[in-house]
């Protein structure tokens, strides 16, 4: 894999809060933004890890809606990344008043506080704001029809971060994430990738929901740091950007992917279908091209091979798959 150290931020000597900082995403962007700013995180580590966070970052232990938490922890921040979410499905629709509270309230929270301090926000959304696309690719004037408790909320964090752009002139830019993938993604939610990676690894079967036609647009963790780095110094702010590849894979292509990179004698079998369970997605990425200057650069199959390389050189089960951005996207 060709190097690709860590990006150039554009930013420098600022200070820069990071709110679900201690988690997948949130501790690739940290490792980027930690050597030439202050970098403080607020994070309950419900999901988070603080080992995960690179050193020179501050870690502020606590949730989102904690309103004393909040004030000190935005107090004078020049620009606020807003990561901390409930981001199961699964969890929303268990519990969708929780999802709620931390996913709504707690973004309006930090849209309010930014708007006291003057700050810029760049917010973590998602492709689930779409729902079930009527026309691939999708781009960010398409229809939105969220199909789960946890769409509808990040629909709902996503036009508050608009109007506060309209109606009070804050500097925000929102992040529409399609699937995410790449070290450091472990847990009961953390995507079919790693759930696939850790069937692979033990030889037990990968399970497919449904006939595995259904398309995802597959990003890597190291695209979506460069593109929400640039996001905090665009001129083109108010709007919301697809983070995505722009290319598509079905889950049984995934699925052999990963067999093949593993070299697994695995079987891949086909279990029920999830109800609600999207059929297809594919980011139009030209805004994300054209108004933030980032070009997706890992390709579904390279990522997949760096992954597996990856996770053999740390210990598969160690625990520890935290690298900073430069180990995550470096040869």
């Amino acid at each position: 894999m060709a190097d690709r150290s860590v990006p150039e931020t554009g930013l420098e000597d600022a200070t820069v809060l990071v709110t679900g900082g201690a988690g997948f995403i949130g501790s690739h962007l940290t490792a980027a933004l930690a050597a030439e700013n202050e970098v403080r995180v607020l994070d309950d580590c419900s999901t988070g890890t603080a080992s995960k966070l690179p050193d020179g970052a501050t870690l502020l232990r606590a949730d989102v809606r904690d309103e004393t938490a909040l004030d000190r922890a935005m107090a004078g921040v020049d620009v606020v990344f807003h990561l901390a979410a409930v981001v199961s499905v699964e969890q929303s629709v268990e519990d969708p008043v929780e999802s709620h509270a931390v996913n709504v309230d707690g973004t309006l929270a930090v849209l309010e506080r930014a708007r006291r301090e003057d700050a810029r926000v760049v917010l973590a959304s998602s492709a689930a704001v779409y729902g079930e696309p009527t026309d691939l690719p999708v781009d960010e004037t398409a229809d939105t029809d969220p199909l789960s408790p946890y769409g509808a909320d990040k629909l709902a964090a996503d036009s508050y971060a608009r109007v506060y752009a309209d109606v009070y002139d804050l500097p925000v830019a929102v992040m529409r994430f399609f699937n995410v993938y790449g070290p450091g993604q472990r847990g009961p939610y953390s995507g079919v990738v790693d759930a696939f990676l850790q069937r692979a690894f033990a030889d037990e079967p990968l399970v497919v929901h449904g006939d595995g036609e259904q398309t995802r647009d597959f990003v890597h963790v190291s695209d979506v740091v460069r593109a929400l780095v640039a996001a905090a110094s665009t001129a083109h702010t108010g709007l919301a950007y697809n983070v995505g590849s722009g290319e598509s894979a079905s889950i049984n292509e995934l699925a052999a992917a990963i067999r093949e990179a593993t070299g697994t004698t695995a079987e891949i079998t086909h279990g029920s279908a999830r109800p609600g369970d999207i059929r297809h997605s594919l980011a139009d990425c030209d805004r994300m091209r054209e108004r933030l200057g980032v070009e997706p650069t890992v390709s579904l199959r390279e990522g997949i091979e760096h992954l597996v390389a990856y996770r053999r050189g740390r210990g598969v089960d160690s625990g520890d798959e935290r690298s900073s951005t430069r180990d995550t996207i470096a040869e």
